[in-house]
């Protein structure tokens, strides 16, 4: 078994996979004729390198990050506030339910990197405390 990571249209998935020896007799796909002597052949596609200019910012030191998939339904503040351990300054939308994201740390925002309306993946950087 091998584990994988795919990108599908901007969504990570981790997968894994069985792999076959060749030759065996369960190398041909489900539903496909067996070749006698044939390998089965597979290709691959590359997902674009940045799906979304969300996805594309990693989190770094001082980001506060998306602790889940969602989109963005407000944002409680604004470069420069002074923000405490605990204050909400995001709130996301997964699964028709609303999660307030928690500043980590006492500190200034320095930098937003999302909007209301934009999507998030899990682990992605909301906005920076410095």
């Amino acid at each position: 078994m091998k584990k994988l990571r795919i990108t599908v249209s901007g969504k990570v998935y981790d997968v894994t996979v069985e792999v076959l020896e060749e030759g065996s007799s369960s190398s041909a796909l489900p539903g496909s004729p067996a070749k006698p002597g044939g390998a089965l052949r597979t290709s691959t596609v590359e997902a674009p390198a940045s799906a979304s200019p969300q996805a594309a910012s990693a989190a770094a030191a001082g980001d506060v990050v998306s602790p889940l998939a969602g989109k963005v339904v407000s944002i409680a503040a604004k470069v420069g506030d002074a923000v405490k351990e605990g204050d909400t300054l995001v709130v996301l939308e997964a699964m028709k339910m609303n999660t307030h994201v928690q500043a980590n740390q006492s500190g200034k925002v320095t930098a937003i990197h999302v909007k209301p309306g934009d999507s998030v993946e899990e682990g992605q950087g909301l906005l920076s405390l410095g």
